[in-house]
């Protein structure tokens, strides 16, 4: 489980540091943002992170954008039912299409544009938790992702370890 989490989590941090490089708005506004709540006196600590809200935000939008489950584990209908005027039999195997979810237009406005200010504002009280259905980049309920607090806490000190008083670029070509 172990070796999961950590490809997962790797992948993840790739996917920030890109879409970082691509975004330099954002980027400033990350390191502006490290800058303004711990300096660099030191390094950032995990206690840090809750004051880092634009930070939280880009992590969240990165997830949102390139989840790392694009399906999620399948469940089956322990019954008979009907969702949206669709019969579901009982013993129907489901699958959970992240992709599509986090990037449905009946949910998010402008779901193809990368957009922290998003989860500042419209979706301000939506966690990586699964507590809230239009976004579920671990899952939900007591199947979602036993290793969320590590992929969490790892992509988040990672990331802000490498952008802490560091500039970086993409070289023009």
């Amino acid at each position: 489980m172990v070796l999961v989490a950590s490809d997962t989590t790797a992948i993840h941090l790739n996917w920030v540091m890109v879409t970082l490089l691509n975004h330099r708005d954002a980027m400033k506004k990350v390191q502006d943002e490290l800058d303004t709540n711990v300096g660099r006196n030191r390094w950032v600590e995990e206690s840090d992170i809750k004051d880092l809200v634009y930070f939280q935000a880009v992590v969240k939008e990165t997830l949102r954008l390139y989840p790392r489950a694009p399906l999620l584990a399948p469940h089956e209908s322990v019954e008979d039912c009907i969702v949206q005027g669709y019969h579901i039999p009982k013993g129907t195997r489901l699958w959970v299409n992240t992709m599509k979810l986090h990037r449905d237009l009946k949910i998010w406005s402008n779901p193809d544009t990368f957009d922290p200010e998003r989860f500042l504002t419209s979706q301000a009280g939506v966690d990586v938790c699964g507590h809230q259905y239009e976004f579920i980049p671990f899952g939900s309920g007591r199947r979602s992702c036993p290793g969320i607090t590590y992929a969490t806490q790892v992509t988040h000190l990672a990331i802000a370890h490498l952008l802490q008083g560091q500039k970086h670029h993409l070289q023009d070509r």
